[in-house]
């Protein structure tokens, strides 16, 4: 699994105009993306990183705290286009990223395990034509695979 992981001050995303998921921060959005090998094992690793992951401010100063430490939400979306492959050509492949009968389940666990910890959590639509609104606090953006 990977993961494009950005600490914000609020996210938000919206299908059709209707925002069905939505943070104030600090928290983390998390872009997901799943290959053919994963499993639910990796889902719950993903997540385990997530909510300790120290990326937040201590006291606006440095990077100290976790979700966890701070009871900081997470904004989780689906994201396929993680596994692209634009190494040839001038179009990407997809043919790393799982199909939605793979991945479908395997977001829904990383989402179910965050909460499991004591996460609050929002989310996408998973297949959806997502528009993703967001304010990057630093900028801060890692990639975390498992």
């Amino acid at each position: 699994m990977r993961a494009v992981v950005q600490r914000v001050s609020e996210a938000r995303v919206t299908v059709m105009g209707e925002t069905v998921g939505a943070i104030e921060g600090p928290g983390l959005c998390v872009l997901v993306g799943v290959t053919h090998d994963d499993t639910p094992a990796k889902a719950a690793q993903l997540a385990r990183k997530l909510w300790t992951l120290r990326l937040l401010p201590a006291d606006g100063d440095g990077v100290e705290q976790s979700c966890s430490d701070l009871a900081a939400p997470l904004l989780v979306i689906s994201q396929f286009t993680l596994y692209g492959d634009a190494r040839k050509g001038r179009r990407p492949t997809w043919n790393a990223a799982a199909p939605g009968p793979v991945a479908e389940p395997l977001v829904d666990e990383v989402v179910a395990q965050l909460r499991a910890l004591g996460a609050k959590v929002e989310t996408g639509r998973f297949g959806a034509d997502m528009q993703v609104a967001l304010v990057n606090d630093g900028p801060f953006t890692v990639i975390v695979e498992v």
